[in-house]
């Protein structure tokens, strides 16, 4: 068994995967790297088939009909035999030091008395333009080099969150936690990083820069007119989290740390969708805005009042127009100090 499986979805991904691939290859004989061609109208397949025939016990090309990232990702997930589970997406690149420094853990923490379901590195937003690339730690929030459990996390600061660059899963977790995401949806990777952590018991966090994150593409999901042209996708990712939570209630609060957790993650992803709605201040957007805070409310009410009462919900949906005018300049600050978008 490889230690460590890696999926790259690609899609026309022809001017940027082998430098994604050629960075992961470092792992060796210990990893499996998933290539996994969405699709693709371009050269992905033929360079995907390339590393395949070069690399034949590390490499393998997954070929399948566009259905989005989630797609692939489930793709990756069903090929993947390896005992963890890592996303890399094809225009981003890991780290040497870093990566060896992972590969060496897994080994380590897979031959330990307690199994291992998560761990935890740093990321780098690798953002075209910026001189000094933000790097996102985790190092006030989990111990270091240790197995802990919820229960040992120090603090959960709210806009602080796991995203899908900075996991590791364990790769029979997310089987047998029945994570399934959905076809031509972008913005998944929120449901990637928030459906398996019920199941989380044990994790480790590496401070270490392993992931470096690209951002400039004009045609990049992150950017924000991109997101706005896709909002219907980021709505339906954000009630789509509504309603696993809601449904998993029960399993979710029986920890009280791993509760405040993914509460504050889906308030943050429910102030996102609000934000970008009134963005473009239109009839339409509003009405939006308004029909997804309505689901809250029908499906839990008591949500509905913790998300919209909250301190930060007090300024993320402050009435009328100047209310909404406050608001985004609240987040246009935002992303000047944080470098998102």
């Amino acid at each position: 068994m490889k230690l460590l499986s890696i999926a790259v979805p690609c899609y026309n991904s022809e001017s940027y995967m082998e430098k994604c691939i050629d960075s992961l290859l470092v792992g060796g004989e210990d990893v499996e790297i998933l290539i996994v061609d969405d699709g693709s109208k371009d050269r992905t397949a033929e360079i995907a088939d390339a590393y395949a025939a070069k690399y034949p016990t590390i490499c393998k090309a997954v070929h399948k009909p566009n259905g989005g990232h989630g797609s692939a990702v489930n793709a990756g997930i069903e090929n993947a035999t390896g005992l963890f589970f890592k996303v890399v997406d094809s225009d981003d690149w890991v780290k040497e030091i870093a990566y060896r420094k992972i590969l060496s853990t897994l080994a380590e923490l897979a031959g330990g008395e307690k199994q291992l379901d998560l761990l935890i590195s740093n990321f780098v937003y690798n953002k075209v333009g910026e001189k000094r690339h933000k790097v996102m730690r985790y190092n006030r929030m989990f111990p270091i080099e240790q197995l802990f459990t919820w229960k040992d996390i120090k603090r959960t600061p709210k806009g602080h969150y796991l995203l899908m660059h900075s996991v590791i899963f364990r790769t029979k977790l997310l089987k047998q936690c029945g994570l399934k995401l959905p076809e031509h949806t972008f913005y998944v990777d929120n449901i990637y990083v928030f459906n398996p952590l019920p199941f989380v018991k044990t994790m480790y966090y590496l401070d270490v820069n392993f992931y470096y994150y690209y951002i400039g593409r004009e045609d990049q999901s992150v950017n924000q007119k991109i997101m706005l042209s896709r909002i219907d996708q980021q709505i339906r990712v954000n009630k789509l989290m509504v309603d696993y939570y809601v449904e998993n209630y029960g399993m979710i609060r029986s920890q009280r740390e791993r509760h405040k957790y993914m509460f504050n993650y889906l308030e943050i992803i429910t102030a996102i969708s609000s934000v970008l709605l009134i963005t473009e201040d239109t009839p339409e957007n509003l009405a939006k805005r308004k029909e997804l805070l309505d689901y809250i409310k029908e499906k839990n009410y008591l949500l509905y009042l913790k998300i919209r009462y909250s301190i930060e919900g007090t300024y993320i949906y402050l009435p009328g127009k100047g209310g909404r005018k406050i608001t985004l300049a609240g987040y246009k600050l935002l992303q000047k100090i944080f470098h998102f978008n």
